[in-house]
């Protein structure tokens, strides 16, 4: 199995260590960044410590919580190689790792489910990427993230 990178900031540690533990269920190795508290912490940081593990071949994959996600993931795309997006459902998760080679999920711990989280990462980790047409577009956006 595939060991995944996983951080959060203040909003997101309980939903964290749901998605944890259903990593850790499935056999995945988890490399665990924080933050273990609600104390406000700034994301920015959270999301270049996942980034780094993601760039550095310490971990396949990334995952990390938010209040939306949202922040996570502009955090998280302004690092070269790291194509994150945020999740809501299984279709976004099939799609974004299929069509744009996505290697880091983010979810919003007040806007999406502990189910809904799961289901999404489930599938999320689940989709090759599908290679072809979309190659091109994703050596694109490499190239110009500089």
């Amino acid at each position: 199995m595939d060991t995944i990178a996983i951080a959060s900031d203040h909003a997101g540690p309980q939903l964290r260590a749901e998605l944890r533990a259903a990593l850790e269920a499935a056999g995945h190795a988890v490399l665990d960044l924080g933050t273990d508290g609600t104390q406000s912490v700034d994301y920015p940081d959270f999301a270049a410590a996942v980034c780094r593990a993601v760039t550095e071949g310490r971990a396949r994959f990334g995952v990390l919580v938010c209040g939306t996600g949202i922040g996570m993931a502009i955090a998280a795309n302004r690092h070269r190689g790291i194509r994150a997006a945020v999740l809501h459902d299984t279709t976004e998760a099939r799609l974004t790792r299929a069509h744009n080679d996505a290697n880091v999920a983010c979810f919003g711990a007040r806007t999406t489910g502990v189910e809904t989280a799961l289901d999404a990462l489930r599938a999320f980790l689940a989709q090759p990427f599908e290679g072809g047409r979309h190659e091109r577009r994703v050596a694109k956006i490499e190239a110009q993230n500089g």
